[in-house]
This record gives structure tokens, C-alpha cells and sequence, in this order.
């Protein structure tokens, strides 16, 4: 008989998740608020970035790579959810 599996192989503590239920928390509250939480998102991630690169950094983990086409592309969704909260 073996004993189940609850950490990896490693002998660490097993996987957290994390990451799917913050993505599942952020998509319930945009479909609730709608634009108006698109926008805040998109505030709060180019605040972000933007300090971020202010104090050196260059190249992210996001898919994009490049933090001026990450602040591009947020900036892109903040004027597309005021356009839809003015539309």
C-alpha cells in the first residue's frame, strides 16, 4: 500500500495554485463592474510597471517581455475602457 501523494518528489510542499484562483477573482469582478473594473486593472498594472521601470527594470516575465510594450498594452486597455464607459 502507498501513501498518497501531497508533495512532489522533492520533498517541498505540494503546488499552490494561487495564480488560477487570483485569474478566476480578477474575471468575476470584471464581469460584475465591467468597464469599470477593466479600467482600474489597467491603472493598477501601469502603475506598476511604470515604477517598476522607473527604477531599472526592462525586461518582464509578462508575455511581452519588453516593459515599454507592457505599459503600451495597458495603457491601450485603460483609453478602450473609458471609451466604453463614455460609449
Amino acid at each position: 500500500m502507498t501513501a498518497p501523494r501531497s508533495a512532489p518528489a522533492t520533498g517541498g510542499p505540494p503546488y499552490d495554485p494561487l495564480r488560477l484562483c487570483v485569474y478566476a477573482t480578477v474575471a468575476l469582478l470584471a464581469w460584475l463592474l465591467g468597464p469599470w473594473a477593466v479600467l482600474g486593472f489597467a491603472a493598477l498594472g501601469f502603475a506598476g510597471y511604470w515604477k517598476a521601470r522607473r527604477a531599472g527594470l526592462t525586461r518582464s516575465k509578462c508575455l511581452l517581455r519588453d516593459t515599454r510594450l507592457v505599459l503600451a498594452y495597458l495603457g491601450l486597455i485603460a483609453v478602450v475602457a473609458v471609451v466604453a464607459i463614455i460609449v
